[in-house]
């Protein structure tokens, strides 16, 4: 499966009960030696940004997680600012009160569906470069 392939899981797992951050660590963690199980566990409380706290995305919180996995902890400050990068390029902001704020058109900046998509697209992005 490609990353364009895993931002598409993130999205169908996103619609069927996964928050933000479980639905990315989800479709990465092919890429590590967690179970997916436990990372389910361990995400969970990271959705609506940060715990409902409507802080940073938990979209970007899950890709970051499996930046560190896969790293084993080397260089993932580097790879987390590279992440946040990409993301904020493709979503327009990296907290989920800005990104669910509401436009002139009245729809939000960054729906969650976008979020979970571009936060395994920006994990893509920085991890292969």
């Amino acid at each position: 499966m490609d990353i364009n392939e895993r931002a598409e899981l993130a999205v169908y797992l996103k619609a069927h009960g996964y928050n933000c951050a479980q639905a990315v660590t989800a479709a990465l963690a092919y890429d590590t030696e967690l179970d997916a199980d436990f990372l389910n566990k361990v995400s969970a409380g990271f959705c609506a940004g940060m715990g409902t706290m409507e802080a940073t995305c938990g979209a970007l919180i899950g890709a970051g997680m499996i930046a560190g996995a896969k790293s084993g902890g080397a260089g993932t400050l580097r790879y987390t600012r590279r992440l946040i990068s990409s993301f904020k390029d493709k979503c327009g902001a990296v907290t989920c009160a800005d990104l669910k704020s509401i436009k002139e058109d009245g729809k939000p900046l960054c729906p969650c569906e976008d979020c979970v998509r571009n936060a395994v697209l920006a994990f893509g992005e920085t991890m292969e470069s």
